[in-house]
């Protein structure tokens, strides 16, 4: 079982982002589980949730402690305690910035992180700061974790062909590092 904690603020789409990714890896014939969280709910406030993906039937309902895979969708959430909690030895690091790598201070436990700036993509494609669908590109591409095909699909389906656009770009431009931690 493959454990997830997403990060962003409310208004980016953190929750349709992880919603799409359930629901691509069940009609892919998978299992998937999201859990949102939200602290104060209004735009910008930080907002997490814990995805859960796995070839058999997902019993656990509780947070995700100890994830192998964080997707930030917001760099300001970086300097906050919670968002690399638990992140494991090795863990991947799919991250919406601007920033160089030599910029973030990042964690030694970050293994493989993948880096990309969804702003620019976001506003060429749907014209609106939203960085969700672009991030589902990085983490397709990033993590293998889901069909991308079917994912772009479901992208069109929910959000619209831009959206779709967006995260084909995305998906193309994400940079992905090795930083040699264990996997």
């Amino acid at each position: 079982m493959k454990e997830i904690r997403l990060h962003g603020r409310g208004g980016q789409g953190v929750v349709k982002a992880a919603q799409t990714i359930v629901s691509t890896v069940v009609d892919d014939g998978s299992y998937g589980q999201f859990i949102p969280f939200f602290g104060v709910e209004r735009k910008g406030s930080p907002v997490y949730g814990f995805l859960r993906l796995n070839d058999e039937d997902i019993r656990i309902k509780t947070q995700v402690y100890y994830p192998e895979i964080l997707l930030i969708l917001d760099d300001t959430l970086l300097d906050m305690p919670q968002t690399f909690a638990g992140l494991q030895e090795g863990g991947t690091v799919v991250l919406n910035t601007s920033k160089s790598i030599e910029e973030l201070n990042l964690p030694k436990t970050v293994g493989t992180l993948a880096l990309l700036d969804a702003e620019p993509i976001a506003l060429s494609h749907i014209k609106r700061n939203i960085p969700n669908t672009a991030m589902l590109g990085a983490f397709a591409k990033a993590t293998g974790l889901v069909n991308w095909d079917k994912l772009k699909d479901h992208i069109a389906a929910t959000f619209g062909e831009p959206n779709r656009l967006a995260a084909d770009e995305a998906y193309e431009k994400v940079r992905i590092i090795n930083l040699g931690g264990a996997a």
